[in-house]
């Protein structure tokens, strides 16, 4: 094996969990989820050396893959019919009850207010790094994560579950 090879071989073995769950949060299915990671991992091997110098590989990373995600919806959406089907359960956590109130809500988000949302709260990303993950403007990103935040207080406020959390109403 050369030695690119290894080093891109560590590189997805190390970073493949976090990968997926960014994937599962944007898409809300483990399938296409790993559809997206794996479209997402030939990309950064084609330029690999190129990446492997980058001082934020991970950075680089999740913008490919958050690319090929909205790439991909664009087409899938179009020929895939989507169900109301829940998500996958998701590993035991303290809240779980909340997650998944969250999770079956974000699945309802329009993509890129997903994306948006992910990338703000999930990653942790600023709005200008946001802004050139979508390659759009900052005033875009705050709008979209806006949208998106209402989106999912009034879905989250039409939940019966009395487990459903309240979102926070602050200000990106």
């Amino acid at each position: 094996m050369y030695e690119r090879d290894r080093d891109f071989a560590d590189y997805v073995t190390a970073r493949l969990p976090w990968l997926r769950q960014v994937a599962y949060l944007l898409t809300q299915d483990w399938h296409h989820a790993d559809d997206v990671v794996q479209t997402a991992i030939m990309r950064l091997y084609k330029h690999w050396p190129r990446i492997s110098r980058m001082e934020n590989p991970d950075g680089y990373a999740r913008t490919v893959l958050v690319r090929t995600f909205i790439s991909e919806r664009r087409r899938w959406g179009s020929r895939v019919q989507l169900t109301a089907d829940p998500p996958d359960t998701p590993a035991r956590t303290p809240d779980q009850a909340s997650q998944v109130a969250v999770r079956t809500a974000l699945a309802v988000v329009a993509p890129r207010q997903r994306a948006t949302l992910v990338l703000r709260y999930y990653c942790d990303l600023t709005v200008d790094q946001v802004a050139e993950v979508l390659r759009c403007s900052p005033g875009t990103v705050k709008s979209q994560t806006a949208r998106g935040l209402n989106a999912l207080r009034r879905i989250l406020a039409d939940t019966p579950s009395p487990a459903a959390p309240a979102v926070e109403r602050s200000r990106s």
